[in-house]
């Protein structure tokens, strides 16, 4: 519709200044969303922006937009605009409301998408208290998928996935979100609207506006639920789908307020703000005595260390690569550290990744390491073959397996754990091979190492064996590495 009024008539209906002026998702019909005829998506998306327009807040606004029928909200707002995974919106405007408070942020979802794989993201949001607002599509149906049963389906309906009607012995009872958000302490505003008719569509547009209100408000979380019709999936005409919306749904699910503590809710607090980075010592508990200051340059040549440490728990494994990780920072470089374990207390299966690198660390994964510790044999059969030809593979045993032998890696090969029962405990392995790895591949400096060891290690008795274990692992290399094979 034009936006000059003709001479005689005054213009009560326009496009929203929150909509964009053409919808350019497609190349033609540019005036037209994506939705279906009578579908309430389009309806709800009228008075959303009709909403942010009276209430001023276009240039604050973000909108959370869902896996579903209205994933392509973000052709037609012009507004802030993010799309995210089915079911993660509420994590996402969290996130989005925390990192800019002033924003006025906006949770856009389906039933689909909040009520099945999103349970867990708008329970916890809701009873965190997130100031968000959240807009709740309700068509009992997975509409954009072709018509599957969504955990709002009425019992006895039947779908693509429950051809005999919905049973509650096999599918369980519909899902009543309102109602299970309004047994939560932290919610501000819960109502249930529907679109069944112009009195429907005129309180649905009321509830919404007062969800913004209640984020400009600075009030809390609101979520506002839509009960919706979908001509197109329950096979009716507009006017008969909007008829199902008022004579059934409705029923299963009462229109009406939930939760609405606006009256005497204060406006929450600002956020705390983040601790200085100087004060991250304290409040890690990390003696000052101990910490060491990066060194005054940087290794004068690119480092990119891809370290792997393999064997079973109780052998260190994951300590081993956060002796590591912490002698990395230390030295100034950029560090991950990722650990990989199964469900067993001891003698599972134990790896985890070390990034040591000049440059940014882009991944901490590592699939192509160019040193492998290996603890035992399993591991160093499960990942010899990974090893980047020129690496380093160190191998805690007496001899190396024939059919493990590479031609073009380096092996240093020694009973690491033998050496640390001599030394008084053979739990004190790895630091041997550490002490090895650091003779032979020179990865960190001593100082670093040692620095890392007196954080890491709380006893006097173990923090001493230690520093002998990592002498011992530097003699028994140097020993070895006059026999490395290559």
């Amino acid at each position: 519709m034009s936006e000059l009024p003709m001479p005689g008539f005054t213009v009560v209906q326009k496009r929203p200044r929150s909509f964009y002026s053409n919808f350019d998702r497609k190349g033609e019909l540019q005036h037209q969303t994506h939705y279906c005829p009578g579908c309430g998506h389009g309806m709800v998306h009228k008075l959303l922006a009709r909403a942010i327009d009276e209430l001023g807040v276009q240039d604050r606004m973000v909108l959370i937009s869902p896996v579903g029928c209205g994933v392509f909200a973000y052709y037609y707002f012009d507004i802030g605009n993010i799309q995210v995974a089915h079911g993660r919106a509420p994590a996402v405007a969290t996130a989005v409301k925390r990192g800019r408070p002033d924003s006025i942020v906006v949770s856009y979802q389906g039933d689909g998408d909040l009520a099945a794989i999103g349970t867990a993201e708008i329970l916890h949001a809701a009873n965190r208290g997130e100031p968000i607002t959240v807009i709740f599509i309700n068509n009992a149906i997975y509409g954009m998928t072709g018509g599957q049963l969504a955990p709002t389906t009425p019992i006895g309906g039947k779908t693509t996935t429950s051809p005999y009607g919905r049973s509650i012995f096999n599918e369980g009872y519909p899902l009543r979100v309102c109602e299970t958000l309004a047994a939560l302490e932290a919610p501000v505003y819960l109502e249930r609207v529907a679109l069944g008719n112009v009195k429907g569509i005129m309180a649905a547009g009321k509830a919404i506006r007062r969800g913004l209100e209640n984020q400009v408000r600075g009030l809390g979380f609101s979520l506002i639920e839509v009960l919706s019709p979908c001509p197109t999936i329950w096979k009716l005409n507009a006017l008969d789908a909007q008829k199902r919306v008022r004579e059934e749904l409705s029923k299963i699910y009462p229109v009406g307020v939930f939760r609405d503590q606006t009256k005497e809710r204060e406006p929450r607090p600002a956020p705390a703000q983040a601790p200085a980075l100087s004060d991250f010592p304290q409040l890690l508990e990390i003696d000052a005595a101990h910490t060491c200051e990066p060194p005054a340059s940087q290794p004068s040549q690119p480092v990119d260390w891809r370290i792997r440490v393999a064997g079973f728990g109780g052998q260190g494994v994951l300590m081993l690569g956060e002796v590591m990780a912490e002698a990395g920072l230390a030295a100034g470089l950029h560090v991950s550290w990722l650990p990989s374990y199964g469900p067993e207390m001891r003698s599972g299966t134990s790896n985890c990744h070390v990034r040591l690198s000049t440059h940014a660390v882009d991944s901490p994964f590592i699939s192509q390491p160019n040193v492998l510790l290996a603890l035992n044999e399993p591991s160093l059969r499960k990942f010899i073959h990974t090893v980047q030809p020129g690496g380093w593979v160190l191998y805690n045993a007496v001899a190396l397996p024939d059919d493990c032998r590479r031609d073009d890696v380096h092996f240093l090969v020694a009973p690491f754990t033998k050496i640390a029962d001599e030394l008084g405990d053979a739990r004190v392995g790895n630091i041997v091979t550490l002490g090895a790895l650091l003779e032979s591949a020179h990865v960190v400096g001593d100082g670093q190492i040692d620095a890392a060891l007196v954080r890491a290690v709380k006893s006097a008795r173990w923090l001493e064996l230690d520093r002998k274990a990592l002498i011992a692992g530097r003699n028994a290399a140097r020993q070895e590495l006059a026999h490395v094979i290559q």
